[in-house]
């Protein structure tokens, strides 16, 4: 069974989960979208996005 989620959503449910059950802040977390919308724009941005894609190619290669 192959289940695809968009890392967007993985994240969203991360942070919501932190802001409940670990004690971060609001306003840590807004620092936090804030810090990725600054790299997005930032020169390492490619080398972030062929991490990542890499890492979920590496997840999605594991046999069960």
């Amino acid at each position: 069974m192959a289940l695809s989620i968009s890392a967007v959503v993985l994240l969203a449910i991360v942070v919501f989960l932190l802001i409940r059950k670990a004690g971060l802040k609001g306003g840590h977390a807004m620092v936090c979208v804030l810090l990725g919308f600054y790299l997005a724009s930032s020169s390492v941005a490619p080398t972030i996005t062929e991490l990542t894609t890499n890492v979920a190619g590496m997840i999605g290669g594991i046999k069960f």
